[in-house]
């Protein structure tokens, strides 16, 4: 039996607000229809559902064919010419080569706008929203910005990994990563030899990637592992092992003694409990309360909890997940509206939840990046703070006026001739409150969308709000008023939190 605070949800309480809130969290909401569909199966094959969704087919926005190729590493007979016309002074000829390569970098540009279109029209079409989800999670975990590594192919890759062991094992996501072409490149891990070892990657993977800053580690650690990894590089796409730039010799890692290489430096550290409880930590904050510096008291037991799960489970994902989802304490009141939506958490929920159009995707992308989460890019290795970090007086200012947007099509840089107004029909949100006649009563429309798109307890003033305009337009919700009441519910505080 779990301990206590692992303990299940009564299955008589999975409600249709229960399915709400797994359906906000475990992915990027769902409208109504979506939501009843998912509390009719129950609790337990609610979450397997979500969770075990490489049984579900996902024929929704299939990779394109990105160019592996713009920017592959110059072959031998380019370099000979580069060569050649350096020692003849050939300036045409130099010319010429670095227009070439200017040329490439402005494909590679291009072709990295297209690769994030494709993931944020992934996000908002998939079957299977938790698989996006962990993916931005763990993008947002093993951090690269592709400015740094200017090769839109290796970004793609790197997402793909992501996906391919987003519920699997963290063990072999973690080898994946110190493999990674793009991440050896953003850490310069492909300047890391014997003779000059470089700490970048070592440093990360124990301070960010799996143990937390300054957790159960020394610098001599680092400085060791960072020898471990020595030879770990690349070529062209592909993983390379370089034999003769690895250090050979002994290495001592936390209290281990051996002659260590990258892969064995990750199984050391995976040793210890503390990496089971950073991760578990991070992903408490993501999906259930990102309270800071710390959750409460019960979330703190629920993660340690969680944490010697994850170990007995030799660091598999999708039984913590399960966990997780099935858990009393992922459904207690404390954690309703207990975390910020993040910028893409906002939109694409929204465009899920609200079946309004997605309008221009490049046009969501520019508004992301306005509001501090250009996909691709974190700011730094440590990735996207989250929390109170996502809300500001200017980032405020956009999240409203992208929501209008996706509402009513009208976008602040455009003339009231540029918009496409009356495309978004709204009435399905209200279907399951129609009587026999196919009327809706106003009081129960109004309590009702408050409570699907803001959950917990609402304050009276915001129904006071809604009932007030309604009365303006004698009592009559039509789509039009429907759209005006999203608009008012949506520039609520309450709407930044899910």
């Amino acid at each position: 039996m779990p301990p206590r605070i692992l303990q299940p949800l009564n299955p008589r309480d999975f409600d249709f607000w229960k399915a709400r809130h797994l359906l906000n969290r475990a992915g990027f909401g769902g409208t109504p229809a979506q939501v009843a569909a998912l509390a009719s199966m129950g609790l337990k094959d609610a979450v397997a559902y979500i969770v075990n969704y490489q049984d579900i087919g996902d024929p929704a926005v299939a990779a394109d064919t990105f160019d592996a190729d713009i920017m592959s590493p110059a072959t031998a007979e380019e370099r000979q010419e580069v060569q050649r016309a350096r020692r003849a002074g050939d300036e045409a000829v130099l010319e010429r080569l670095r227009m070439e390569r200017q040329q490439r970098q402005r494909q590679d540009r291009q072709q990295m706008g297209r690769i994030q279109e494709w993931w944020l029209q992934k996000m908002i079409e998939s079957p299977r929203p938790l698989e996006e989800k962990l993916t931005l999670f763990w993008h947002g975990h093993f951090a690269t910005g592709y400015r740094s590594i200017e090769d839109s192919y290796h970004m793609f890759r790197q997402n793909q990994l992501f996906r391919a062991h987003a519920t699997g094992s963290f063990r072999e996501l973690t080898l994946g990563v110190i493999r990674d072409p793009a991440m050896i490149r953003y850490l310069n891990n492909d300047q890391n030899n014997r003779r000059a070892p470089n700490e970048n990657l070592a440093r990360e993977l124990m301070e960010l990637f799996t143990l937390g800053e300054g957790h159960d580690y020394t610098e001599d650690d680092i400085k060791q592992g960072a020898r471990a990894l020595t030879g770990y590089g690349f070529q062209d796409d592909a993983f390379v092992f370089r034999q003769r730039l690895h250090d050979p010799e002994l290495k001592t890692i936390l209290g281990r003694t051996g002659n260590w290489d990258g892969d064995d430096f990750v199984s050391i550290i995976l040793t210890r409990p503390v990496a089971g409880e950073f991760i578990c930590f991070k992903l408490y904050r993501y999906f259930v309360n990102d309270r800071r510096p710390a959750p409460p008291e019960a979330g703190q037991r629920f993660v340690i909890e969680l944490a010697k799960l994850f170990r007995e489970q030799d660091y598999q994902l999708r039984p913590v997940l399960e966990t997780l989802f099935m858990s009393e304490h992922f459904y207690a009141d404390a954690n309703a509206g207990a975390v910020i939506k993040s910028p893409l958490q906002l939109i694409v929920q929204a465009v899920r939840s609200l079946l309004t159009p997605a309008r221009s995707v490049r046009d969501l992308l520019g508004a992301c990046d306005l509001m501090g989460q250009n996909l691709f890019q974190p700011p730094n290795v440590k990735g996207w703070e989250g929390g109170e970090s996502w809300i500001n007086t200017s980032s405020l200012f956009i999240r409203q006026n992208v929501l209008i947007y996706l509402l009513t099509g009208h976008s602040p840089q455009a003339m009231p001739w540029q918009t496409a107004p009356g495309d978004y029909d709204a009435l399905h949100l209200l279907e399951s409150l129609r009587d026999d006649q196919g009327a809706v009563d106003p009081e129960a429309a109004i309590d009702y969308l408050l409570r699907f798109n803001l959950g917990g307890a609402i304050h009276p003033q915001r129904a006071e709000t809604l009932r007030a305009f309604i009365t303006q337009r004698d009592g009559a919700i039509d789509n039009a008023a429907l759209i005006a009441l999203l608009s008012l519910i949506t520039a609520m505080p309450e709407y930044q939190l899910s």
